[in-house]
């Protein structure tokens, strides 16, 4: 098994690259999301990040 982490700073960002990710690697298991907020200033920073659980289709 291999993890893959994918981050963020837009949710649609990370949609769009787990969507990428799974179209190239069908053995997908699980996928854990996670959303972290920090300000900085008056400024609201998000980062958006996924890790995927995935079985390596070399190995099998």
């Amino acid at each position: 098994m291999k993890v893959k982490v994918i981050d963020e700073s837009h949710e649609k960002d990370l949609e769009q690259s787990i969507n990428e990710f799974i179209s190239k690697n069908s053995n997908v298991v699980d996928i854990k999301f996670q959303v972290a907020i920090a300000i900085s200033g008056e400024e609201q920073i998000y980062c958006f990040s996924a890790l995927i659980m995935y079985e390596d289709e070399q190995s099998t």
